[in-house]
């Protein structure tokens, strides 16, 4: 198993979720369990010295490798969710998409004073989702905040939206 055969058990949807828009689909590639391994094993390997203490998954793909990172890390795992979704006191922020708009909420007690946080999802583009979720963090006293996507579509310059953010890290580039 390599980074080339993760990229082409990747399915590409034309015009998803409205025209124009070439969707990187990493349903393909979770569900062959040698490439879901090899992603896995691949993050852990860059973020198992970090001293992470809370991994927060952004609704709805960055709950699964956020999730299964959270366990091999030794960490906690926190949901970044869209509005009404979250039963308790709740910090949220709204934002642009690429193709429209939206809103995250986390809980007002997810966080610890101290905790080093890695925030994943499976794709940056232009920024708008992981920029909400780490305006959404600041609320918080955290140590320190990396950032991690499974897919980063480069040519959106979505990385020019993460501020504050120790680390940014994608395993594939497009």
């Amino acid at each position: 198993m390599n980074i080339e055969k993760v990229i082409a058990s990747i399915r590409n949807v034309p015009d998803f979720p409205k025209p124009g828009i070439l969707f990187k689909d990493i349903t393909t590639a979770m569900k062959d369990p040698e490439v879901l391994r090899f992603i896995v094993d691949e993050l852990y390997e860059y973020y198992k010295d970090k001293g992470i203490t809370k991994v927060v998954g952004v609704e709805s793909r960055g709950f699964v490798l956020g999730s299964i990172l959270a366990y091999k890390l030794g960490a906690g795992f926190v949901l970044l969710r869209k509005p009404g979704k979250l039963p308790a006191d709740t910090y949220r922020l709204a934002y642009d998409l690429e193709y429209g708009q939206d809103a995250l909420e986390i809980h007002k007690d997810a966080i610890e004073p101290g905790d080093i946080v890695l925030l994943h999802d499976d794709l940056l583009a232009t920024g708008g989702s992981a920029g909400a979720a780490l305006k959404l963090l600041a609320n918080f006293d955290m140590k320190a905040v990396y950032v991690s996507f499974l897919i980063e579509l480069e040519f959106l310059k979505g990385k020019e939206k993460l501020e504050n953010a120790t680390d940014i890290h994608s395993m594939i580039q497009f």
